[in-house]
């Protein structure tokens, strides 16, 4: 086989980087190939970037889609959701297996496993990565779900009807729950907080979703904090002990920033790359794109970090369009602030929420929750800011151009289910 046959099969990833800035100035170079990062580069094509894209990829796979990873992958339904995207008819180089450990503003360099590489632009979009559970590293039969070998992994397990205690009662844990129930498995879900989700909606929201679990045949224990992890077993602080053939660990997810420690890019508290609103970092011809980056929103007067596949979607198109136009005169890009978006499946409903609901004064009811129907939307000053829809796409639909549009509601016609939210505007 040639070497470029070979280079091709590898997606590129033993060829060398060569050449400097000096050399190309139109050198965009992506870190991270999940979503962010492969849109990026498309975005770029799309918008007529002549240059150079170079993308790399920490992992050995083909860039891939997550979301299939906690249903269709994790079940044996599919095998992969590579992204379908020609890297090649694009002229994007794309090189997997390729690990970051450093860039160097000043030089313009990114430093790799495999040596440096130059770049004019730069574009991080290394995602989030899982938290651990403390005390449960190396510990056999213990899991995180965030990546395709991560899904790999937990196949066999579902596939064995095993017993399953799942730490965290969030979006990821609910939906591997609910994967594991359909895969026949005895399922514990243990979760710190009062409720699930208790991070992502109020208490008289997630209350309704209680039921959820039992309903599905799993086990919900709220309020339930882990003491230890062993193999086959869960201890709690109250002294409990679950029988647990595996450990699936859903408790949140971080930016994945520790190798810009000490590259001199802003970081936040949380660790977000800190981006303005066209996100460019604090470095020179640096973006940030993704689960990685927090940016201003005017919408909600605050710093968003939005952990959603639509906000990796859609942020893409503002970066390119500043790199595409950053050298016109008078160029006046776009301004990055979305309204967030987010989709579940878990047991057996659809789960919508667009925008950010902390802000609200106001919070009115579409609908029974303990239906299998029902939104909830969130107002402030009577405008609609945010909205959760269960088995109800089109309020989410007309909810989240509501949202885009600063639309004011009638709450009286909002409360009704009977009529269409876009006829609830005053």
């Amino acid at each position: 086989m040639s070497e470029d046959t070979e280079e091709t099969r590898n997606g590129g990833q033993g060829r060398a980087v060569t050449g400097g800035p000096s050399g190309d100035d139109r050198r965009v170079v992506i870190v991270g190939a999940g979503m962010a990062g492969v849109q990026t580069a498309v975005a770029l094509r799309e918008q007529g970037w002549p240059g150079t894209i170079t993308l790399l990829g920490a992992e050995p796979h083909q860039p891939y889609d997550r979301p299939p990873l906690s249903k269709a992958v994790l079940l044996g339904k599919a095998e992969g959701s590579a992204f379908d995207v020609d890297f090649a008819a694009l002229g994007i180089d794309l090189h997997l297996g390729r690990r970051v450990s450093g860039v160097r503003p000043a030089e313009r360099l990114v430093d790799t496993d495999a040596g440096p590489v130059p770049y004019a632009h730069l574009v991080i979009a290394t995602g989030a990565e899982p938290i651990a559970l403390p005390g449960s590293e190396g510990v056999p039969g213990v899991h995180l779900l965030r990546t395709l070998d991560d899904a790999e992994r937990l196949r066999p397990v579902l596939a064995g009807q095993h017993d399953i205690v799942v730490v965290g009662a969030g979006w990821i844990g609910a939906e591997f729950a609910t994967a594991a129930r359909e895969a026949g498995c005895a399922v514990t879900v243990v979760e710190a907080a009062d409720r699930p989700l208790a991070g992502a909606l109020p208490a008289e929201v997630a209350a309704h979703m209680v039921g959820w679990y039992a309903d599905s045949g799993a086990v919900l224990r709220t309020g339930a904090r882990v003491a230890a992890v062993e193999p086959g077993a869960v201890s709690l602080a109250d002294g409990t002990r679950l029988p647990a053939d595996a450990v699936v660990v859903g408790i949140g997810a971080r930016p994945a920033t520790g190798w810009l420690a000490d590259s001199g890019i802003a970081l936040g508290p949380d660790g977000s790359v800190l981006a303005d609103g066209a996100l460019r970092t604090s470095a020179p011809d640096v973006y940030a794109v993704g689960d990685c980056v927090s940016f201003p929103s005017a919408r909600y007067d605050q710093r968003l970090l939005v952990h959603h596949w639509d906000n990796a979607l859609q942020g893409p198109r503002t970066v390119a369009a500043h790199i595409v136009g950053g050298d016109a005169a008078h160029f006046t890009g776009p301004v990055y602030d979305p309204v967030p978006y987010f989709w579940s499946e878990q047991f057996g409903r659809f789960v919508q929420y667009a925008g950010h609901y902390t802000a609200a004064d106001t919070m009115v009811w579409r609908g029974d929750p303990t239906s299998a129907a029902w939104s909830v939307c969130w107002l402030r000053d009577g405008a609609l800011i945010a909205l959760l829809a269960v088995g109800r796409p089109r309020d989410l639909t007309q909810g989240r151009k509501l949202i885009e549009q600063g639309a004011h509601l009638d709450e009286a016609r909002a409360a009704d289910p009977s009529v269409p939210l876009k006829s609830a505007v005053r």
